[in-house]
């Protein structure tokens, strides 16, 4: 089964927009997202419409991010881009009058429920600023690394 990775895929793009100066054309995205001009589009247009982008058209033109980073949480952009399903794994509905596939049913429901609002707090607490600036910091210590190896 093929998991959803719109979540990450738009991390990635925003993150790449945050250290860029400027706009950023769909089709420099794609190439980020390693996808489709037309994906980001629509992808960008939902983002947009939550208020945490714009586009401006013509030569000069592309998407940036309108929204403060630090308001930002992965909890929004998850909502933003439709609230897919958390897990990829689910209950077995094919006789639902079996009372074992009722019981069985009825503990992964609770199991579930009990995961998914524990990850949807957690996607509530990191924002982009948060991934930005864990990402600056790796940059830097592979920059220092990269530095000392060249040193000697």
């Amino acid at each position: 089964m093929k998991r959803d990775s719109r979540l990450s895929s738009v991390l990635h793009a925003l993150l790449h927009m945050a250290e860029h100066d400027g706009p950023m054309t769909s089709e420099t995205l794609a190439e980020c997202m390693n996808t489709n001009p037309v994906v980001v589009r629509r992808t960008m247009g939902l983002l947009r419409e939550a208020g945490i982008v714009a586009s401006a058209r013509g030569h000069a033109g592309g998407w940036t991010i309108t929204a403060d980073l630090g308001t930002v949480t992965l909890r929004q952009l998850h909502e933003v881009l439709g609230e897919p399903a958390i897990f990829a794994i689910g209950n077995r509905n094919e006789t639902p009058d079996c009372l074992v596939e009722q019981s069985v049913n009825a503990a992964l429901d609770a199991a579930f429920t009990e995961a998914e609002a524990l990850l949807l707090d957690r996607f509530a607490d990191v924002t982009l600023a948060d991934l930005a600036a864990d990402f600056a910091r790796r940059h830097a210590e592979r920059r220092a690394k990269k530095g000392v190896g060249n040193a000697k």
